[in-house]
């Protein structure tokens, strides 16, 4: 049952993330009559802020581990065979 999902979703691409649009800003719009009674600090104020805040958060952490990844942990195809060669 989930492979048929997955497979309808992955020849359905430009559908799925057209229904991930519409919900994200379906969730802004709504946002725009939630009264707010008690903000805490000004982003609280802002509409849309918390996800604008989110979308960021997650891009920067995508970014940064893809970056941390090149940058400590792949090695060249023939790392392994270099150290044999220096032993």
């Amino acid at each position: 049952m989930i492979i048929k999902f997955i497979q309808f979703c992955r020849d359905h691409m430009k559908m799925v993330k057209m229904f991930c649009w519409s919900i994200l800003l379906s969730l802004m719009a709504v946002d725009l009559f939630i009264p707010r009674h008690h903000p805490h600090f000004l982003g609280d104020e802002i509409p849309g802020f918390w996800a604008i805040f989110g979308f960021t958060a997650c891009a920067l952490i995508i970014i940064l581990s893809k970056w941390l990844g090149h940058k400590f942990l792949f090695r060249p195809d023939d790392y392994y065979d270099s150290m044999e060669k220096e032993k």
